[in-house]
């Protein structure tokens, strides 16, 4: 059956994305909206909008009595979750699904068997997946913790079972460091997951982290859409994705394909999955060893750069799925088929924060906002001038994604579109950006997980650009008129070569 109304339970550049191949395809949608989101681009967007609560994400887009509400008062009949907040919380495709709601993500079933790292890794060795040696014993003792990490020997990772987004995480080179780093990683994961439960394992030194987008209908089907290389982390968090891996699988060190796709496709039909969803590798550099990490049982913050690599709509995917249609896509595409790939993509996460001040988030109104326009660039934001960024929400504020017929033509497109994008009235890491990205072991593709770590332990931000003194005259000379509120409803409808907005 056809949805009939979409209700995006997200906020931001995401809830923007779903809202846009929803338009596409017909759909009618529904925003959902906090206090500090009234005046967002996301509720703008929607054919209606919902206010479900407060500013704190537990007040209004955790709550999920106030989506299902939004959805009953709308008529919404599906719910696209976007990534974080309730996406991969198996409680609210249950509600959903009791609620006679479709939810766009995998069955509640699926999620509780691959939502924790523990229960996924269980299934990986079952379903024949290779996985890094540790310990993921459930409830296991902070004793229990001790021993199997003696057992597996230093250095290793306590890992959260229930987390994401390297909190709850932390190296243990030796004994002694031992009980500090487990009472960090605990407390961590007790305050960003509701869980304090965790595991250790084998710690392989600055791996490659490689990822596998796939797709499953219900008819059993599964799609393995190519690998996307997530290794440019600070912290835990990737910053810059791109697809394919940036270095070639005829090179020596490089990994196995079939091998990967082969355990992805495995994985997803033992644990029942349909939809969109990401299965995260480690790639030892000096074997090509892979290591299943986690399934992230949402669409992903990267999943444009395998857009523009397959031609496809993940999102559409997702609809078309969750309305029970089978996979109508290339064939080559659903085997894994590297001759369906077009060219390279290469994606950057801009947030807002301070990297004087030890990247330290920045929040406050955007008061000037120059955006580019070049060929192979796609933008993805939910922020223009006047909106707020607040200490509320995540600090990514726009991704940009590169494509062209190669990884370097990717490389400087992106570097060209980065040096026309500025902001002001909040920093942002877009220096920062720019010198990993022209880093010539980035440009060789030599990278790993410890590349920002080591290459960039002392980086300094360079000077603005000569434009901004420009852009910041221009924002102290306009005045936000009246007539703002008459703007079409559209933000994106300017054509010319920069969208320029400056407010006072």
């Amino acid at each position: 059956m056809k949805i009939r109304k979409l209700l995006v339970a997200n906020r931001g550049e995401i809830a923007v994305r779903v809202f846009r191949t929803a338009r596409a395809m017909g759909i009618p949608t529904v925003a959902v909206y906090s206090e500090a989101d009234k005046d967002a681009i996301h509720v703008t967007l929607a054919d209606e909008a919902i206010f479900i609560g407060d500013s704190a994400p537990s007040e209004s887009y955790l709550r999920i009595d106030a989506i299902l509400d939004a959805c009953a008062q709308t008529g919404a009949d599906a719910v696209h979750p976007g990534y974080g907040f309730l996406s991969e919380r198996d409680e609210f495709s249950e509600a959903c699904e009791a609620a006679g709601i479709r939810f766009l993500g995998p069955p509640a079933i699926a999620m509780r068997r691959l939502g924790g790292k523990i229960e996924a890794k269980t299934l990986a060795v079952e379903s024949g997946v290779p996985i890094t040696p540790g310990f993921f014993e459930p409830g296991a003792s902070d004793f229990a913790l001790r021993e199997a990490a003696e057992q597996i020997g230093y250095p290793v990772m306590l890992k959260a079972s229930a987390g994401g987004g390297g909190r709850g995480m932390r190296i243990v080179r030796s004994p002694e460091e031992f009980a500090d780093a487990l009472a960090l990683a605990k407390d961590e994961a007790a305050k960003g997951f509701g869980d304090d439960a965790m595991m250790v394992e084998k710690l392989v030194v600055d791996p490659r982290h490689i990822e596998v987008q796939f797709v499953a209908d219900s008819h059993g089907q599964v799609a393995c859409l190519f690998e996307r290389e997530c290794s440019i982390q600070r912290r835990h968090q990737k910053l810059i994705e791109e697809a394919p891996s940036a270095l070639p699988l005829n090179q020596p060190k490089s990994f196995d394909w079939e091998g990967m796709q082969s355990s992805v496709r495995r994985l997803a039909l033992a644990a029942g999955y349909i939809g969109a969803g990401t299965a995260e590798f480690m790639v030892d550099r000096e074997t090509g060893e892979f290591y299943f990490l986690e399934v992230n049982a949402r669409l992903q913050v990267e999943h444009p750069v395998t857009e523009a690599i397959t031609g496809l709509d993940l999102v559409e995917l997702q609809i078309r799925v969750a309305q029970g249609e089978m996979l109508e896509i290339d064939p080559r595409l659903i085997e894994g088929n590297r001759t369906a790939m077009n060219g390279h993509s290469i994606e950057v996460r801009i947030v807002a924060e301070d990297p004087a001040a030890g990247f330290m988030p920045s929040i406050g109104r955007i008061v000037g906002w120059a955006e580019p326009r070049h060929p192979g660039i796609r933008f993805d934001t939910g922020f223009a001038a006047g909106k707020e960024v607040t200490r509320f929400y995540d600090s990514m504020i726009a991704k940009v994604i590169a494509h062209g017929p190669s990884r370097e033509v990717a490389r400087k497109r992106l570097v060209a579109a980065l040096l026309d994008f500025h902001v002001l009235g909040v920093k942002t890491n877009v220096g920062y950006l720019i010198d990993v990205l022209t880093h010539q072991e980035f440009i060789d593709g030599t990278i790993d997980t410890g590349f920002l770590a080591r290459e960039f332990a002392d980086w300094t931000p360079p000077e603005p650009p000569q434009e901004l003194p420009a852009i910041a005259a221009k924002s102290t000379v306009q005045t936000r008129a009246k007539s703002e509120t008459k703007q079409p409803k559209d933000v994106w409808g300017q054509t010319d070569g920069w969208r320029v907005f400056a407010l006072k």
